[in-house]
């Protein structure tokens, strides 16, 4: 009996890992060996994550990126990964880094190259950006920020049920480190775009996303231009930052599993 192909879950800033929890029990079920690790210094559940919130704080993307690579190395095979946020990031520089089999990257944040920054971003973000000392501290969002950065398309008390759920405090670094990547030659926020031999990469924009604009999404597809490998785009036109945890999920699983078996994954 073939081995099931590992996927790995990575979750961006401000939802705990255990969050994918409904897409980890539907890929189980299409055959896959799903698992969602948190970054490091995240706390095993969001109630701890809550009360020791700077366990989690000073980690950059290299850290995040060198974290799921040394999980990835102890897998039989190569992972397919699905990220969201700062998540579908980090997938993209693994899979640019030929560390993955495919990746999914969800309502990513931008990667070096990526110049839209339109003004629902720079407001989602307020609450890091806000305080320069932010970068080396963990940051949490209120309910009201919460609605505003993921929440705007659903009803009020369901988007104060996510937060009271899934939302923990974020590090601030990952966010500094992004704002200024057009600046940095070194920026770990930079991908591997070229790569002519990596996996497929599919992007998933949420239309009405104020903290990573469909505008966004659709700059990143253009930073893969001079690659032939297969980087495909999805929109979900009326959906906003909470596409992977809100009622709606299973549209977006959906798409992705149907996604991957046209790669023949």
């Amino acid at each position: 009996m073939a081995t099931p192909t590992p996927v790995i879950f990575i979750h961006g800033l401000w939802l705990h890992a255990s969050s994918w929890g409904p897409w980890i029990d539907l890929f189980r079920t299409a055959g896959y060996d799903p698992s969602a690790p948190g970054w490091p210094g995240d706390p095993d559940t969001v109630d701890e994550a809550r009360a020791d919130s700077q366990a989690m704080a000073g980690h950059g993307i290299d850290d995040v990126v060198a974290h799921y690579a040394e999980i990835i190395s102890h897998l039989p095979v190569k992972p397919i990964l699905v990220g969201h946020s700062f998540g579908g990031m980090i997938a993209q520089r693994l899979l640019g880094q030929d560390l993955a089999a495919a990746a999914v990257a969800i309502d990513a944040a931008q990667i070096k190259g990526v110049l839209p920054l339109p003004l629902s971003a720079l407001r989602a973000t307020l609450p890091v950006f806000k305080n320069p000392s932010n970068r080396n501290k963990t940051v949490p969002l209120t309910a009201e920020q919460f609605r505003y950065a993921f929440g705007n398309t659903i009803p009020e008390d369901e988007s104060q049920q996510l937060f009271d759920t899934w939302v923990i405090p974020a590090p601030g670094k990952p966010l500094f480190e992004a704002a200024a990547a057009n600046f940095d030659p070194h920026s770990p926020a930079a991908v591997n775009t070229k790569n002519e031999g990596r996996g497929p990469l599919l992007l998933i924009a949420g239309g009405k996303d104020h903290t990573v604009p469909e505008v966004v999404t659709r700059a990143t597809l253009k930073q893969y231009r001079h690659s032939s490998a297969v980087t495909d785009i999805l929109d979900f036109a009326d959906r906003g930052h909470s596409l992977t945890i809100d009622h709606g999920w299973r549209d977006v699983a959906d798409a992705s599993l149907d996604w991957l078996r046209k790669q023949g994954l």
